[in-house]
């Protein structure tokens, strides 16, 4: 596993240095001028003066080369120096690392609820392919994978907070404020993981070495997690990157709705306001905790598997 993960962590630079690339050159591909970006963000002027937009520029290295430019954000990158936000001014590592940790703690969070609740359900339904939990469960992962959550979360909000009042609607620092938007979050990947451990546990139990472990009597609950939904959570750890990378770049209607400070609302005020430091340093970090996460899967899920784990030792 040691070989396998190093080897993993070998492709992670130049990926990064890629996403780093087009991290820096898109923004300006698509027509946005830091130096013009700046100058709104400090003053209400509609059209920027001329000499002012060159002093900006001078500035902020603007007038040197790109590929110069880039190499020298990059350094600044590499040394830990984000710069400072076009709008509030304050430090990009500061800003984007406060925001990460409000998106990091949703995400935990919505990730074990949805393991919690999707293994399980999709364990026991298959126990009886046909029966009335499965059809219960193939309706609510139906509802789980098609519901958007800019549906969902005005939804909850409405009977949660509004009707029965007992949850707050938006705010972050209180325990509370967690539950709504985690149960918008984990919805979508509970589905998921429902509908795939059902399927795959489904398939093992009907195999001939299942059946014998019954007739030679092993309980049914013994049967179902040593042989049926033990095979079907590597499948499931293994979408756990790609769940990662979703929930930690894909909050943003969730955070928006609920007014939560996380790196979704972050990114979405940066782009609105072309904040481009916040822009670039929070597109990065996602960058690299999706990547991270998904070597940190893959080597998990080979350790989970005895098949992938027996070619892996033969290498």
């Amino acid at each position: 596993m040691t070989a396998l993960l190093l080897r993993r962590l070998l492709v992670v630079p130049p990926v990064l240095l890629a996403a780093s690339v087009l991290v820096f050159a898109l923004p300006r591909m698509v027509g946005v001028d830091p130096a013009r970006a700046v100058l709104r963000a400090r003053t209400a002027e509609a059209v920027p003066d001329p000499a002012t937009e060159a002093r900006v520029r001078a500035e902020l290295g603007l007038d040197a080369p790109a590929v110069e430019q880039y190499l020298r954000w990059l350094g600044a990158l590499l040394r830990g120096d984000l710069g400072h936000g076009y709008v509030s001014q304050n430090p990009v590592a500061a800003e984007v690392g406060s925001a990460a940790a409000v998106s990091g703690l949703l995400t935990v969070l919505a990730l074990a609820l949805a393991a919690v609740l999707g293994v399980p359900a999709g364990a026991y339904a298959a126990r009886r392919p046909g029966g009335r939990l499965d059809r219960f469960l193939g309706a609510g992962t139906i509802a789980g994978v098609a519901v958007p959550e800019f549906v969902l979360a005005p939804c909850l909000v409405l009977v949660f907070a509004v009707g029965l009042g007992v949850l707050p609607a938006v705010g972050w620092g209180d325990p509370a404020h967690l539950v709504l938007p985690v149960l918008v979050l984990a919805a979508y990947p509970a589905a998921l993981a429902a509908q795939l451990v059902r399927a795959e546990t489904a398939g093992v139990l009907a195999r001939p070495h299942v059946l014998l472990a019954r007739a030679k009597g092993l309980g049914e609950h013994a049967v179902l997690w040593r042989h049926g939904a033990r095979l079907a959570t590597t499948s499931v750890t293994a979408l756990a990157g790609m769940f990662v990378s979703g929930l930690l770049g894909g909050a943003v209607v969730v955070e928006v709705v609920f007014g939560i400070p996380g790196l979704g609302r972050t990114l979405h005020r940066a782009v609105e306001a072309q904040d481009l430091p916040v822009v670039q340093a929070g597109t990065l970090l996602v960058v690299a905790v999706a990547v991270l996460a998904g070597v940190l899967v893959e080597v998990l899920a080979t350790a989970l598997d005895p098949v992938q784990r027996g070619a892996e030792r033969a290498r």
